[in-house]
């Protein structure tokens, strides 16, 4: 692995993370719409838009960036690694869900914070990221 898959990898995390922060913050604004009818850009729609592209391919990314420090750590992690890759796929279709929308509202957005793909997708990250400071 290089550097650049580890820095990739660390990246969609962040953009995950950070977009996650966002949604968080817009569900309790109480908003019918995001106010932009769906086809110009709007900072809930940039957020989201950011965290479907960094889910795009993030268990190959992951696959890599774990396969660098040893083929038994990939074999021992490979369950969750799938498992990551699903969550990682059923998160990015609730996003773009909610982004064929012609108004985001907080409630849609509030909606997809409980989802159980948003958070699972989460923790996956978090125990990935964690593990894998830990190996550095």
């Amino acid at each position: 692995m290089s550097v650049k898959t580890r820095e990739d990898f660390t990246q969609r995390i962040e953009a995950i993370e950070k977009g996650y922060e966002y949604i968080l913050a817009y569900a309790a604004q109480g908003r019918d719409s995001d106010g932009e009818g769906g086809s110009a850009s709007s900072a809930i729609r940039d957020h989201l838009q950011e965290m479907e592209k960094a889910l795009e391919g993030l268990g190959g990314v992951a696959v890599s960036t774990i396969g660098h420090y040893s083929a038994e750590l990939a074999e021992a992690s490979r369950a969750f690694l799938d498992a990551l890759e699903a969550d990682a796929g059923k998160a990015q279709g609730a996003i773009r869900l909610v982004l064929a929308q012609p108004g985001i509202s907080s409630q849609l957005i509030d909606n997809l914070n409980a989802s159980i793909h948003v958070r699972a997708l989460l923790t996956d990250l978090f125990v990935i990221d964690e593990a894998l400071k830990k190996l550095l």
